[in-house]
């Protein structure tokens, strides 16, 4: 008695080939049965695969646009946000500067703490001067300050968070502006700290003139100026005198000779 034939593999779809294939490889795209030799989308030229390649726009291949609104960066390599998985160019790839729907702190509760810190900063308005001065007030003032400084400091928007530090910058007493809020990394130097602080407001900056008064960082209760090459970590930890990331700095041109401020009071004042 015979047996029947088995009816194993499958023929390739190539009209030109038809080899029949024991282990015949199925396309992931098109879906079409192939034998070894044409089982690349390359080598059974596929429908779908071509398809693609002739929906994309001309000269879009290579650039992906930033998502946040009305932002028109382009990067050449996909800088992805692992949260919401959309496109960003490199100044809104962080969570909170392109307002990520996915950030850890949830809008109501964003909210929330807005409406907290306005009433905190209202209720301060009538002893501001005298709420900020002295080193005890200055801590617990600048705590309450960090969080509205967050929401409108100027500053490189591509420091990592956990490396800025905001300050409530008092200008020179000739400038526009009394004083500005800003952020700067906390690994910089003084003097890198009043060349970027001096950009961000538009003021003056001889610091490379020799005889020119200098534009100097000044601390804002005793009022001496920081050395230049002082960074900011050590000033932040200073055992005695310290600043505090949400509290005040001055700027003010000082003489070559001259070590500081005699009176810091003029400053807070026309805060």
């Amino acid at each position: 008695m015979l047996m029947a034939e088995l009816n194993i593999g499958k023929h390739c779809q190539i009209d030109s080939c038809n080899l029949k294939d024991f282990l015949p490889f199925v396309c992931d795209s098109c879906s079409g049965v192939f034998c070894l030799e044409h089982r690349t989308r390359e080598a059974h030229s596929c429908p779908e695969e071509l398809e693609k390649r002739e929906s994309r726009p001309v000269g879009d291949s290579t650039s992906y646009p930033c998502s946040f609104e009305d932002c028109k960066g382009k990067e050449l390599l996909p800088v992805i946000c692992p949260q919401c998985e959309k496109h960003f160019c490199l100044a809104h790839r962080h969570q909170d500067d392109h307002k990520c729907e996915k950030l850890e702190v949830q809008k109501p509760r964003m909210a929330a703490t807005k409406e907290l810190v306005q009433k905190i900063v209202e209720s301060k308005d009538g002893s501001k001067s005298k709420g900020r001065r002295g080193a005890k007030n200055s801590a617990t003032a600048a705590k309450v300050a960090l969080m509205k400084l967050k929401l409108h400091a100027a500053g490189d928007k591509g420091l990592p968070q956990t490396e800025r530090t905001y300050f409530q910058v008092y200008l020179p007493k000739d400038s526009k502006d009394s004083s500005q809020p800003m952020f700067f990394c906390s690994k910089w130097t003084v003097g890198k700290v009043v060349d970027y602080a001096a950009s961000l407001a538009s003021i003056k900056n001889n610091n490379n003139v020799l005889t020119a008064k200098k534009l100097r960082l000044c601390h804002p209760q005793t009022g001496g100026a920081f050395q230049m090459d002082d960074t900011l970590l050590s000033l932040l930890s200073h055992p005695e005198t310290p600043l505090y990331n949400g509290g005040n700095v001055i700027l003010e041109y000082l003489d070559n000779e001259c070590t500081g401020l005699e009176d810091v009071s003029h400053y807070i004042a026309q805060s």
